[in-house]
């Protein structure tokens, strides 16, 4: 198994991207809720010598310069069967819209799973991504986030259309 990172400066400031074999696995910010040790992102490597993650790199540098509105990478994230089945769901968010734990909840059809939810969308390894800042708290409250809310702010914002800022709730 070739697990190995890369470190990029971003505009929400410095991510670690990590790969494992031909998957992406994980993007965490430096003061990142729940980021793993240091030791299970495999060696650094740099971008010129991992197509992979140079790819990884050059897709959210356009994103959050608003050219990108999704990805096309392989992911493989860790986690358990509710864990996945939550993030297929947010994985599925629009770019430009938002859903809440509740209704993440209801998809998997129990409504009282929403603080599970809100484990599980805590607990996402691939932040950005998956877009896990697309998930707000009930009557759209900005909750928390792994990468800080001014992170979670920010990306909400890079999304918004010009039309809505002016009624937003946050």
């Amino acid at each position: 198994m070739d697990t190995r990172h890369t470190v990029a400066d971003t505009t929400l400031g410095t991510v670690t991207i990590v790969a494992r074999d031909d998957t992406i696995t994980g993007l965490y910010f430096r003061h990142h809720v729940r980021r793993p040790a240091r030791d299970t992102f495999g060696r650094a490597v740099g971008v010129e010598s991992d197509e992979l993650l140079a790819d990884a790199v050059r897709q959210l540098h356009e994103y959050l310069a608003g050219t990108r509105r999704e990805f096309e990478l392989p992911l493989d994230a860790d986690g358990d069967a509710f864990q996945h089945a939550v993030w297929s769901i947010v994985a599925g968010i629009p770019f430009g819209t938002t859903t809440t734990y509740g209704r993440i909840a209801e998809r998997l059809g129990d409504r009282t799973l929403a603080y599970r939810v809100g484990q599980a969308v805590g607990a996402n390894p691939l932040c950005i991504f998956v877009p896990c800042h697309r998930v707000l708290g009930a009557n759209g409250k900005l909750t928390g986030y792994a990468g800080g809310l001014t992170r979670k702010r920010a990306l909400l914002e890079l999304e918004e259309p010009a039309e809505a800022s002016a009624g937003r709730l946050f």
